[in-house]
């Protein structure tokens, strides 16, 4: 079928264009063990930028993207934030991304095969139609509807499907590894049985968190460790004034502290941040896309003995002198991605929050006109908006 969409492509100079694409309906198979489904023809309402986005224009720019594209194409559709309009169904649905040839697509072995919608091959929702798996259309809760269209602040909660859910893999992730690393102290400080020691280390693990970096990410995990942990001390440490209107709002969703480290050295800074939790922290996330924050954690000594420090930055290297580390038994990990039971959940969490007052709207028109400059000028440049969206059909949203 030819639509009409954005693109990612190996091309120095144009590594991503609007026009004409065509687009087909391939069987895919969203878990191992299940059935290999042709497509059902969606249409895109709504359309969130995500940092990968850029990264992939990027990557097109550097001549990097040929792994990335669908089988048989030099180019890729992209988009993996949104709310997509179902004609055959007639219902809206967000689409599940990850899926493949795997039992846990969030966590795929060697001999297991994944594919993302809108990332890694397989075309995205920045195109007027295209075909998904059924199984992967996931419903959105009634309420939301009327007429046949889809309240728009509604739809702009949604646009941020895909990284609350990481964000929730992110939250069981540092209570599964994070019990399981300090529970035995636990056991032995309280003199309990092991299921006891398990429930107190699952608070000792969000006892005093930092997270280093002011993003969306860095903000939906500070808030979903809140909802679950209502004791716990919670820290936003970023260059930003304290009183700009992207901190004020984490401060206000996830009732957490922030540090403004605008100016500092890394001694002060490492300095302040201790002061502010009334100690070294139990749990350090790093979501800043700088060395700067292992460096903080590690070489400034911001990471307490036992403590998690769980990096969701692309392109830091993390690095630490091994001899420390190894006695004060820190504990390092990294993991992205979700499984469908994080989608099912975000959906709903979101649709009772308050994220569409930081969400704002490009024009589709002027989009199209220069994808790649308003990349440059608008959506990703400095003082941009938290989050960036374009209604990619007007038809289906409530305004």
């Amino acid at each position: 079928m030819i639509t009409t969409g954005t693109y990612f492509q190996n091309d120095p100079e144009r590594p991503l264009v609007y026009g004409e694409i065509e687009v087909d309906d391939r069987k895919r198979q969203r878990l191992r063990g299940e059935e290999m489904k042709q497509g059902v023809l969606a249409e895109s309402v709504i359309v969130g930028f995500c940092g990968t986005d850029n990264e992939l224009m990027h990557m097109g720019q550097r001549g990097e993207l040929g792994k990335k594209f669908p089988e048989g194409r030099n180019r890729l559709v992209n988009g993996h934030e949104g709310v997509v309009w179902v004609p055959s169904e007639n219902r809206f649905a967000i689409v599940l991304i990850r899926g493949g040839d795997s039992y846990d697509p969030t966590r795929y072995t060697e001999d297991e095969t994944y594919f993302e919608y809108g990332c890694d091959q397989a075309d995205g929702l920045f195109s007027d139609c295209n075909y998904y798996n059924p199984d992967m259309l996931l419903p959105i809760p009634d309420g939301y509807v009327k007429d046949g269209k889809m309240d728009l602040e509604a739809a702009k909660k949604l646009t941020f499907c895909d990284p609350f859910a990481c964000m929730l893999f992110q939250r069981e992730r540092m209570e599964d590894l994070g019990v399981a690393h300090l529970f035995r102290v636990e056991m032995a400080k309280h003199h309990c049985s092991e299921e006891e020691a398990r429930e107190y280390a699952k608070n000792e693990v969000f006892k005093r968190t930092v997270i280093f970096g002011m993003g969306t990410t860095g903000m939906f995990i500070g808030d979903l460790i809140r909802q679950k942990y209502p004791d716990a001390k919670i820290l936003f440490v970023a260059r930003s004034d304290a009183n700009s209107p992207k901190a004020v709002f984490a401060k206000e969703v996830a009732k957490a502290d922030y540090l403004c480290t605008d100016g500092m050295s890394k001694e002060e800074t490492a300095a302040a941040i201790q002061e502010a939790i009334g100690g070294r922290a139990t749990t350090f996330i790093g979501t800043s896309g700088t060395s700067l924050e292992c460096e903080i954690a590690f070489k400034y000594g911001v990471l307490g003995n036992n403590g998690l420090y769980n990096s969701f930055s692309l392109g830091p290297v993390v690095s630490f002198d091994t001899m420390p580390f190894g006695f004060q038994n820190h504990l390092v990990f990294s993991s992205i991605n979700f499984r469908e039971a994080h989608m099912r959940e975000a959906i709903g969490l979101l649709l009772k929050s308050r994220y569409n007052e930081i969400v704002e709207l490009i024009d589709r028109d002027e989009f199209a006109q220069d994808p790649m400059g308003a990349y440059a000028n608008k959506i990703y440049c400095k003082g941009a908006p938290m989050k960036t969206a374009v209604i990619w059909n007007e038809k289906y949203i409530n305004k």
